[in-house]
């Protein structure tokens, strides 16, 4: 399954996390910094002329001048030459203190405390470069004690599910709905030499009732995705999990946190990086939880 892809260059100096951030919209695969110029890319399904002027809007705020605004190009690209210039994008990534992310290509002398996953750029279904990942990377550092069971909805790449494994934890499930990304996070897994420790299905969280119990809960993604699926995230919550969310905008932080106190849930800690927030989740009696 390929598909044709949407590259919106900007050519004026900005910061592409900070633009990411203004921006919040979850179908922009990625930004990065190329010889000064900016690109964003989104699969042709996911583009519409209203991404040009939420982009737009986004560069007037970062630069009030209109000069950024005024130097945005769009292109289309072929799926082969997204996949190079993706593949020519990535390099080795240190987030934390213990997890490096690399492509196979290039290698990295490990300190004795640290570990590696490796990630071929197939596409962009979470690398640990954006901050929502990243945030949530680092913050496993601290959670994860050993011997846990980890559920991670909107799986993506499985990235997390992969860390918190290497981490010490017992078993991960990585839920996805995306048979694309379902069938990459399963190379990574097989590259990564993970076993049945790792469960990656394709589906909804209604086709994991009844069959995990986690600790911890991972879910990164969209504001709409976590109001969407606030009863079944709750529920696990309410079983006891720690739930540890992202993909939320510094604005969108209090309805969100709204939607899930209501049904008995309660922040136990936060992160922020480059407008993005993460937030822990516990049920009302569990808010002894480590803060961010």
């Amino acid at each position: 399954m390929t598909q044709d892809w949407v590259d919106v260059s900007i050519h004026t100096a900005i910061d592409p996390g900070e633009l990411l951030g203004l921006l919040g919209d979850p179908h922009v695969q990625g930004a990065w910094e190329d010889q000064g110029v900016t690109h964003l890319y989104w699969s042709r399904d996911h583009w519409s002329g209203e991404q040009l002027g939420q982009v737009r809007a986004a560069l007037d705020r970062l630069d009030p001048s209109g000069r950024s605004s005024g130097a945005v190009q769009v292109g289309d690209l072929p799926h082969q030459d997204w996949n190079r210039q993706w593949a020519q994008s990535v390099k080795p990534l240190h987030v934390g203190r213990r997890i490096v992310i690399r492509p196979s290509w290039e290698p990295v002398a490990l300190e004795p405390d640290q570990f590696e996953i490796i990630l071929d750029p197939k596409q962009a279904f979470g690398t640990g470069h954006h901050a929502t990942t990243r945030m949530l990377l680092e913050w496993l550092e601290d959670l994860i004690r050993g011997g846990e069971t980890v559920l991670d909805v909107g799986a993506g790449s499985g990235i997390l599910a992969m860390a918190a494994l290497r981490l010490g934890a017992r078993s991960a499930v990585g839920v996805e709905n995306d048979p694309v990304a379902v069938d990459c996070a399963r190379d990574y897994a097989r590259e990564n030499r993970f076993g049945p420790e790792l469960e990656l299905i394709c589906g909804t969280l209604q086709d994991l009732a009844g069959r995990v119990r986690p600790d911890l809960v991972l879910a990164n993604l969209d504001r709409h995705t976590l109001l969407l699926l606030a009863d079944e995230l709750a529920a696990y919550g309410a079983e006891g999990a720690r739930l540890l969310f992202s993909g939320v905008l510094v604005d969108q932080e209090a309805e969100v946190v709204g939607r899930y106190s209501a049904l008995g849930l309660y922040p136990a800690g936060r992160r922020e990086q480059d407008g993005w927030v993460a937030l822990e989740l516990l049920r009302a009696e569990s808010c002894e939880g480590i803060g961010g």
